[in-house]
């Protein structure tokens, strides 16, 4: 039997996933980090983006994460979020409109972030 990853997808007021995965691509602030069982433990900050996991029964889960720590030790992946949101949970228009307001504001944060979730909800699709 192959070694198990568990994955703890985790924001400051939800545990957003948990579950056996195969795979966890993340982005960090070295880059994008793709963890499989057996990796060697590693501590690192997490930068906006999607999360994608890949389940033990062949599912994908995407999130959109902002900010945060990735951790893994054990066989045992903690993903703690500043905020997180699964794909699914992504209203697109309230996004949409939410990135319009923010070009219009010239408020580049917000922008980052609708662009994250529009991009998480459209990889999940």
């Amino acid at each position: 039997m192959a070694a198990e990853l568990h994955v703890a997808l985790v924001a400051a007021d939800r545990e957003v996933w948990s579950g056996e995965a195969t795979l966890v691509v993340a982005r960090t602030t070295s880059g994008d980090i793709g963890v499989m069982p057996g990796h060697q433990p590693l501590l690192g900050v997490l930068e906006s983006g999607p999360v994608t996991i890949r389940t033990n029964d062949g599912e994908t889960v995407v999130a959109a994460v902002h900010g945060g720590f990735i951790s893994f030790a054990d066989n045992k992946l903690s993903l703690l979020a500043e905020v997180a949101e699964l794909a699914d949970e992504i209203d697109v228009r309230s996004v949409e409109q939410e990135l319009a307001r923010a070009k219009a504001e010239e408020d580049s944060a917000a922008q980052r972030r609708a662009d994250v979730r529009l991009r998480t909800a459209s990889a999940a699709r």
